[in-house]
């Protein structure tokens, strides 16, 4: 079994990076491999609950996280100087993550066969 780390960067709406990383991730869950997904820069925007983008043409790409763990995918985590950095708390997070240091979020990636980043 492989560990893939997947690098979850950009907001949430805007463009298709989100989803796109966020059907990669699912993808993989499915071949069974063990999965490590990290929300920093923008990308912790991801995680907010109550998002609302029926005024854009982009579908809600944070309506799938909770289905994370039907996938398997237990392992999440954030950046909490991203975090910090825009203001956020972890009780506006729709689902749980664990927050990490950059030190820790640097082991995780040293630790994976694989990495994706968008």
């Amino acid at each position: 079994m492989k560990t893939l780390t997947f690098l979850a960067r950009s907001a949430p709406h805007g463009t298709g990076k989100a989803k796109a990383l966020q059907d990669m991730v699912l993808s993989a869950a499915v071949f069974e491999q063990k999965i490590q997904l990290v929300f920093l820069d923008d990308g912790v925007y991801q995680l907010l609950a109550g998002q609302d983008p029926s005024a854009l043409p982009a579908k809600n790409v944070s309506a799938a996280l909770p289905a994370l763990e039907l996938y398997g995918v237990d392992r999440v985590f954030l950046d909490a100087d991203s975090l910090q950095t825009r203001g956020l708390g972890d009780s506006e997070l729709l689902i749980p993550a664990q927050s990490c240091t950059a030190e820790e979020i640097r082991l995780l990636i040293a630790d994976s066969d694989m990495v994706f980043s968008l």
